[in-house]
This record gives C-alpha cells, structure tokens and sequence, in this order.
C-alpha cells in the first residue's frame, strides 16, 4: 500500500510541476476556499490560538489575520510540493540569504553552528544554504511513516549539498562530527511542542504559558557550538528573504535558559511582525502546565518573557 501511495503522489507532484506558478497559485486559491469554508481544517484551533496570542485584538482582527494565514498555508503547501522538482535557477530566484557571512566568519574561527527557526514562511526551501557557506549543512528532520515518500522528500532536500538528519539520530550524529573536528551547521525548527513527559522548562510565549524544547540549548552548551537564529520572511507570494542572526558564540557562558529564551523572543517578534506566516494549525498550547504539575508532582523554573 505504501508503495501504491508512493507511485500516486509522485506522479501528481510531477503534473503539478509542468504547470507555471501562476496556476500553481490559482489552485492554492481553490484549496483556501476548500480548507477554510468548505471543509474547515483546524479551524477552531487556528481561531482559538490567535485569540489567545493576541486578546488585545477584536474579531475582525482576528478573522482577517486567520484568512490571510489559511491562504499562506495554502501556498506553502504547494510550494513544499513542487519543491521536489524545482530546479536550483528558481529556487535561487525565490529565496535568498541577507548575510551568510555571519555564518563564514564563524566558520573562520573555528566554530560549528546550530540554527534555531520557528515554522515560520517557507523553511523547506532552505536547502540551498551549503551553496553560500563553508560548514557542512545538517538540516535536522522527522521522517515521514512512507518508507518511499520518505525517501523521496530526503533526496530532493539532500540534492544540493545538505546531509538531512533524523531526529532519533541527531546527538550521535553531530557528536560523530564533533569528535573529527568537522565544523558542521545543524538547523532545529525549535518552537515544537515537546511530549508531556519531557517537558523541562516552561517560559510565556504570545501571552500563554509554553512547555519548550531544551535540545539545541543543551547541544550548543555541551559542544561549545555557536546559536544562530534564522529569520526567513515572506517578501511578496513565492518569493522569501533570510536573515541570520548570532544569539551567542560562547554558550557555554550563558546561564541556564538564556539561549531558549533569547530565541523565543527573536521568535515572538517576528510573528508579532506578520502573525499570518506562523503555524497556527499546529497545538502548540495543548499541555496545560497545571495538569502537568499534577501528573508529575514537581515545579520547574517558570522564567516570563513579555512581548
């Protein structure tokens, strides 16, 4: 069944890449109608995150900021599809990078680099970051169930230079790199929701108490590496700008949280910026922090950071 699956996703991704992007764009139009009036798709989660990440705002506010996400997600759905054919001339013409020299000197002084990001824009078109830099690129990734789709989205990301990485496999992965002296830039979309159990540190984030994941923190101070973060902004439809920013090259003199926090903020100001580009399907507030204290039966350093 998987290899059936495969076959007809693979064909349909070919058609839709003889199109230009002009129809592209207009079929992403049919899919917001469909996705937002039609059959609604997380409707009452994307409603109900934007109400509580911005209560100053009134309803109109809200439903407008929701149709204008709704129909951006609708074009990174296509545009993470057609990706797998895109050839390096368009992806060159569509997304670009402000300052990789950040990167380079930080390679010339012999550091290795995590990239922090939220979901925000189009992250998948990232992939040609190895073209600008001289550290070896690890984009860290969770595979899909197909064993074919699987493979199928992990060439088309590896194809200029990347080395894609599982999540499973990232500590051994990049302590391997870390032993031999290969200077490496790994990227983390780091504003996941972490599994109850896991939870280490809750902060504020958009006004709501947010369970965060720990990991890069705990590599970049474990390894000496450098944190990064990597904005990408939407300029125009198709077309995305980045921007590096260095958080810190010396982690191992931060104070515990300090790297996490300082990421959230870049993070909470760039979607305060333009709320429509961010993830708003995804549940970022389902664990309650109560219900997490009940169950586990200790407190955890609450650290508040206000937009």
């Amino acid at each position: 069944m998987q290899f059936i699956s495969f076959y007809f996703v693979y064909a349909l991704i070919w058609l839709l890449t003889r199109l230009p992007m002009r129809a592209l764009y207009g079929i992403s139009d049919v899919f917001f109608l469909i996705v937002y009036y039609v059959f609604p798709y997380r409707k009452k989660l994307v409603f109900k995150n934007l109400r509580n990440s911005f209560p100053e705002w009134d309803e109109k506010k809200v439903k407008e900021t929701a149709k204008e996400f709704y129909r951006y997600f609708c074009d990174f759905f296509m545009e993470s599809t057609i990706f797998i054919f895109m050839s390096e001339s368009e992806i060159h013409k569509r997304f670009s990078y402000k300052n990789p020299e950040l990167l380079n000197d930080l390679y010339s002084r012999g550091k290795t680099v995590i990239l922090v990001f939220g979901h925000y824009a189009n992250w998948e078109w990232s992939v040609t970051l190895p073209q600008f830099i001289r550290h070896k690129a690890l984009p860290v990734y969770k595979p899909l169930h197909n064993k074919y789709l699987d493979r199928m989205f992990i060439n088309s990301r590896q194809r200029f230079g990347t080395e894609v990485v599982p999540i499973e496999k990232v500590l051994r992965v990049l302590s391997d790199y870390h032993k031999n002296g290969i200077l490496n830039v790994s990227y983390f979309a780091a504003d996941q929701r972490p599994l109850m159990k896991n939870i280490q540190y809750w902060t504020t984030l958009l006004h709501q108490d947010t369970p965060v994941v720990m990991g890069p923190e705990k590599l970049a101070r474990k390894m000496d590496n450098a944190v990064v973060f990597f904005k990408i902004s939407r300029v125009k439809r198709g077309v995305y700008e980045s921007e590096f920013s260095l958080i810190t090259d010396d982690p191992k003199n931060t104070k515990e949280h300090e790297i996490t926090d300082k990421f959230l903020q870049m993070l909470e100001n760039q979607i305060i910026e333009a709320p429509a580009y961010w993830l708003w399907t995804h549940n970022r507030w389902k664990h309650n922090k109560e219900e997490y204290y009940r169950r586990y039966g200790h407190r955890e350093t609450i650290k508040h950071h206000e937009s």
